[in-house]
């Protein structure tokens, strides 16, 4: 993508992520093509993540990074929502069976919870926020409708993966799927297409200017 005939990798260089997941920063690395992407510094240590929202979580970790590196920090946070559940596991997605709970506790929590219930539909919701070490901050959503299936489907992907089926798709969970295809469609892809729309438009250019 270009602006005023410049690359984005040409003027933005470095962006540090937030995320000490392996499987997300894989994620956003295929995506970000172009930009430089720092892992997170060890000096950050644990982010105690208290927000009641995905918006909040993703801001608190995205400030934390930016002030330690004094670089512009990239967060995600996000979870999967069930309607039928009461949105959960939403913000708790990541220790919804407990604290230190596998995908797979927290996938079996979810499917027994969900025996005997007619409406399966779920959607996943990704929150990403930019910020600054002066603490400016601009967050970017994206949000993929898809349900439950009653197994376990696929061996690849992550979290919540292998019971998610997206709406959009052929019928294949998100684990059934390449990690190319997963990231044509995924929440994750459809909020940083959003950061890199973002980057590029004139509010952007001022934003990334330290």
């Amino acid at each position: 993508m270009n602006f005023n005939g410049r690359s984005w990798g040409a003027r933005v260089q470095t962006v540090v992520l937030a995320t000490a997941n392996a499987h997300k920063v894989l994620e956003i690395e295929r995506v970000l093509v172009g930009l430089r992407v720092l892992p997170r510094p060890d000096s950050v240590g644990e982010i105690e993540e208290g927000g009641s929202s995905f918006e909040e979580n993703a801001t608190i970790k995205a400030l934390a990074v930016a002030r330690v590196s004094a670089l512009i920090a990239l967060a995600d946070d996000s979870g999967l929502v069930i309607p039928s559940l009461g949105g959960a596991p939403g913000v708790t997605s990541a220790r919804f069976a407990g604290p230190n709970a596998t995908d797979l506790e927290n996938i079996t929590k979810v499917l027994t919870l969900m025996q005997g219930l007619d409406d399966r539909a779920a959607y996943f919701v990704s929150v990403i926020a930019l910020a600054r070490p002066d603490g400016r901050v601009v967050t970017f959503e994206g949000c993929i409708e898809g349900y439950i299936s009653e197994e376990i489907r696929g061996d690849g992907g992550f979290g919540y993966d292998p019971i998610f089926v997206p709406n959009s798709g052929d019928g294949r969970s998100f684990a059934e799927l390449t990690m190319e295809e997963k990231n044509r469609v995924s929440h994750r892809a459809v909020a940083i297409s959003k950061v890199v729309e973002f980057v590029n438009s004139p509010e952007g250019l001022e934003f990334f200017h330290l």
